[in-house]
């Protein structure tokens, strides 16, 4: 019974941040030879096992998002950093700061044109 044990539960060793894994070769002498019911518990043993695979797969995926995201932010402060700083004219009259004509919410579509939305009505 402990070869069947640990076909049936075996899975992937991790160590220090590397996942090794097992090569899946199927016990071809016990699946050939075993009975039904023992083949439907090898069946949901791996099915199992890969369900829990893809839990940790997006474990995984959501602490890398967040790793990435961390990182991209301290290279932004970096950057920003490095930007020479802008010198600011205190606003003391009540006007507002930009005389060129633009607002802010000009910077939302500014690197692209803004189409016309599409008439999907019918014609």
């Amino acid at each position: 019974m402990t070869f069947i044990t640990n076909v049936l539960f075996y899975g992937p060793v991790f160590q220090e941040g590397r996942v090794h894994c097992q090569k899946t070769q199927p016990p071809w002498e016990f699946l050939l030879s075993a009975s039904r019911t023992s083949l439907q518990s090898y069946e949901l043993s791996r099915l199992s096992h890969a369900a829990n695979l893809r839990k940790e797969i997006g474990a995984l995926l959501d602490q890398w998002l967040e790793e990435n995201a961390c990182a991209m932010l301290a290279r932004w402060l970096m950057e920003q950093r490095e930007r020479p700083s802008q010198v600011l004219e205190p606003v003391s009259t009540g006007e507002p700061a930009v005389k060129s004509g633009h607002a802010v919410s000009d910077n939302f579509f500014a690197d692209g044109a803004v189409s016309a939305p599409a008439n999907r009505g019918q014609s």
